[in-house]
C-alpha cells in the first residue's frame, strides 16, 4: 500500500507564521519533522529557533492537501505535482496574509 503524499504545514499559534513542505510520505515526513524539531535538528533555522522559543503546544502541524496517486501504476515520481502545489498553496496563504518562515535568521 503506497502511502499518503501531499502538503503538510507547521504553523505557529504565536504569530501565524508558518512551514509547508511537500512529500510522497506525509506521515513519515510529518513525524520526521516533528522528531527534528523535539531534537534541536530541524534545517528550517528560524522555525527551530520559535519552536525552542514558545514550545511544542503553540504549534500546530497538519495535513493542506493530499495528491491522489496516478492511475498509470508504472509512475513512481511525482516531485513535479508536489512542487506545483505547493506553489499553489503558498500563493493562496500569501494571499490571505500568512508569513513564511525564513530559511536562515
Amino acid at each position: 500500500m503506497k502511502p499518503p503524499m501531499g502538503i503538510f504545514i507547521i504553523r505557529s499559534k504565536v504569530n501565524n507564521k508558518c512551514y509547508i513542505e511537500e512529500t510522497q510520505d506525509l506521515k513519515g515526513k510529518m513525524n520526521s519533522a516533528r522528531a527534528k524539531l523535539s531534537a534541536g535538528l530541524h534545517p528550517n533555522q528560524e522555525l527551530q529557533k520559535e519552536w525552542a522559543d514558545f514550545g511544542p503546544e503553540n504549534f500546530t502541524i497538519e495535513i493542506l492537501a493530499h495528491l491522489e496517486y496516478d492511475k498509470d501504476e508504472a509512475k513512481t515520481d511525482y516531485k513535479e505535482e508536489l512542487a506545483l502545489l505547493r506553489m499553489i498553496w503558498e500563493e493562496k496563504l500569501a494571499n490571505e496574509g500568512v508569513e513564511f518562515f525564513k530559511k536562515r535568521i
